[in-house]
């Protein structure tokens, strides 16, 4: 079948959805030795980096989901899936959507006491953990039953599995979650076409640069990899899913794999430019795929530099060096990223600029009373797309707070320029009202630093109401090769607007592990915020900087 065809004729099915691609494309009975999905890990006796075809994962889904069946797992049932590997995350995603059960997928990385009381309120039928992971459940007083370990799952017999269950379009189909920064995450409730939304989109489309082998540098319980994964079945890319996404494993993966794409967070992007790019081998990569929050100029600079990318000139198709950054803005509420911007070396447009909005993505920015505001002025995302998630897994109060209108308020903070470009400036729970109209955005701050500063590798922006007065601690993360004892406080100062420069009171260059990071890499600035109030202060070595107020 011609590919081009495929593609249109899957776009246009309705009844496809998250919960039945894999299903869908083996009924069709074409392209069953096509490689589909490449795990880092050993798959029921399959090697490790070698990739499964459709028919193989399909194989190993349906053994999956007959012993998952056995087990008693019926459609509606939510089961949590709190594992290490990647494969284990992706392979029970899937079996338990063919079952038409609910996979509550829980980031690895997430502690023990917050994993146990999500699975909790979840009201999971049971967990499927590996044994680490069960143990750590076990030791923090988890009453929910254990399933099966992932390894067990494998023995299952395919021909046992019943019939794949009939997905619809709005059933919930899979359960991810937010990033837990301000405390407990939140249970995302994604349907059946919520998030195929976009990926029905991008199937109507050209097939873009770089789509034929992607790897996928994301946390593997995250809706990200969920989308991943359909959109490389639905495109018959490759995709190999990686359970660690550190920048010297990413880096690795891409010498030895070769991806024509990466897929990734922006905490992803800082690990690899904080690397010595230069002693890496990146020339396979054509595309750099960002979602989640915006990433920083400072980053996509140093990655775009590297790789190769084609474009049409008057001679025809060309290779040029440096690659293409896709950026934008997303989470798990969203769906998918709302915006879309693409960079290489030849472009300037940053300032955390996320672009334009895709065609499926009806977006506004609101004051407080949910009036629209015009071009220049900052105020909260509202999105309006069926990308959206249903809400809140059993927690009506805080998904109904969200939808306003039509819309869901994303918690971020934008502005929309004459062009009609979107800016991220921070969210809303992280800027601070300075008076006499001024407002302090903290990642826009970053943002600035990182830019001007080229030995600071990574840079947190905390503000904190002080004895009347708002007080602002910059912490530096540096290149390892800069002087770590020099004074930053002239060149960040410089790097601010006046107001925010004159809150500043301390600039701190502190240790990466310093830094309270969430389960997907983000900084937990209200952790940080309560320390810094309880009088925990970062930074009080020599290396600290106090600035005179």
């Amino acid at each position: 079948m011609n590919p081009k065809n495929e593609r249109a004729q899957l776009a246009a099915d309705q009844r496809l959805g998250v919960g039945n691609v894999l299903t869908t494309l083996t009924e069709r009975g074409t392209g069953l030795d096509t490689p589909t999905l490449t795990f880092d890990t050993e798959v029921d006796g399959h090697p490790a980096w070698q990739a499964l075809t459709l028919a193989q994962l399909a194989e190993r889904v349906a053994g999956r989901a007959a012993a998952l069946h056995a087990l008693g797992v019926r459609p509606r049932d939510p089961v949590a899936v709190w594992v290490t590997d990647g494969a284990d995350q992706v392979l029970g995603y899937l079996a338990l959507a063919r079952l038409g059960a609910i996979p509550a997928l829980v980031n690895g990385r997430l502690p023990a006491d917050q994993a146990a009381e999500y699975i909790r309120r979840l009201g999971a039928v049971g967990v499927i953990a590996d044994i680490p992971h069960w143990d750590l459940l076990s030791g923090a007083g988890n009453t929910t039953p254990l399933l099966a370990h992932p390894a067990d799952l494998g023995k299952g017999d395919g021909a046992g599995a019943p019939a794949p269950y009939r997905h619809h379009g709005n059933e919930p189909v899979v359960i991810t979650h937010s990033s837990g920064t301000t405390g407990l995450p939140k249970a995302v409730t994604h349907s059946h076409h919520s998030l195929f939304a976009a990926i029905r989109h991008r199937l109507s489309l050209p097939k873009g640069q770089g789509l034929d082998r992607m790897l996928g540098a994301l946390p593997s319980a995250h809706a990200a990899t969920v989308i991943a994964v359909n959109l490389a079945l639905t495109n018959r890319a490759q995709l190999a899913v990686l359970s660690q996404q550190n920048g010297a494993r990413v880096l690795d993966a891409i010498e030895s794999w070769q991806p024509t794409s990466v897929l990734g967070f922006a905490a992803t992007w800082s690990e690899l430019a904080g690397e010595d790019l230069s002693q890496r081998d990146l020339a396979s990569v054509r595309t750099w795929w960002n979602t989640g929050d915006c990433a920083h100029e400072a980053h996509i600079r140093r990655l775009i530099a590297n790789g190769t990318r084609e474009s049409v000139t008057t001679r025809g198709r060309v290779t040029r060096p440096g690659s293409f950054f896709v950026d934008g803005l997303g989470s798990s509420e969203m769906g998918h990223s709302q915006f879309h911007i693409t960079h290489t070396p030849d472009t300037d447009r940053y300032g955390r600029c996320i672009g334009r909005p895709h065609a499926f993505s009806d977006v506004a920015v609101v004051d407080d009373d949910g009036e629209k505001l015009g071009a220049g002025e900052v105020g909260q995302l509202a999105v309006s797309a069926p990308t959206l998630s249903l809400g809140y897994w059993n927690d009506s109060v805080t998904t109904y707070r969200t939808r306003r209108d039509g819309y869901f308020l994303t918690g971020d903070l934008v502005m929309r320029d004459e062009e009609g470009y979107y800016y991220h400036v921070d969210r809303l729970v992280d800027a601070v009202d300075l008076g006499d109209g001024h407002r302090l955005y903290t990642m826009l701050c970053e943002e600035r630093v990182l830019a001007d500063c080229p030995d600071v590798l990574e840079c947190t922006v905390v503000a904190v109401p002080s004895e009347g007065r708002v007080v602002t601690s910059v912490l530096l993360v540096l290149d390892p090769a800069a002087d770590q004892e020099s004074d930053r406080t002239p060149e960040v100062l410089a790097a601010l607007d006046e107001h925010v420069a004159r809150t500043v009171e301390r600039v701190v260059v502190v240790s990466p592990d310093r830094i309270p990071l969430g389960a997907t890499g983000k900084v937990r600035k209200f952790l940080l915020r309560r320390r810094f109030l309880d009088g925990e202060l970062l930074g009080t070595e020599p290396s600290a900087k106090q600035v005179a107020v």
